[in-house]
């Protein structure tokens, strides 16, 4: 079975000021698709958690790493800045998709820094926080996702 790892990126959310709601939107989603996943991880806003967020979820074995939040244009918004510093290779093409689809539904969703890329053998993809995003988004990184991974375990074209 593929395994997934949401993380939330909010400052009030890690605070316990706000629930966290678009983290269980993607875990949903992605167990539904057959995914193992345990429940998010809420950090803190910032490059620095993002990275270790990151990090410690590829290194517990995650194949794929999905995490919502901080991909806006506010200063406290570094989610694309840390996942920046663990992707090997970006896939454009894929949060190119995100942003159209974003944009699409709502004006404001291209405004979304968000990157895609691969980082020892896992896909990463960074998503809005909202959870209408997470919904949308979701499907979009399921219909590449196990084609990604097969490809960074060898597999053929």
């Amino acid at each position: 079975m593929r395994r997934a790892a949401v993380i939330t990126v909010s400052d009030r959310s890690a605070a316990g000021v706000r629930d966290d709601a678009s983290g269980p939107v993607g875990v949903g989603l992605l167990r539904d698709a057959g995914w193992e996943c345990p429940d998010a991880t809420v950090v803190p806003d910032g490059a620095d958690s993002v990275e270790r967020a990151l990090r410690a979820a590829i290194d517990a074995g995650a194949d794929l790493v999905v995490t919502t939040g901080g991909t806006g244009v506010s200063p406290r918004d570094q989610t694309p800045e840390g996942a920046a510093r663990v992707i090997e290779r970006e896939i454009p093409g894929l949060a190119e998709e995100l942003r159209r689809r974003g944009a699409a539904e709502k004006p404001a969703g291209m405004l979304t820094r968000g990157l895609a890329g691969v980082a020892r053998g896992a896909l990463i993809v960074n998503l809005p926080g909202k959870p209408a995003a997470v919904a949308s988004g979701i499907p979009v990184v399921l219909s590449v996702a196990a084609h990604v991974i097969d490809q960074l375990a060898g597999g053929d074209h």
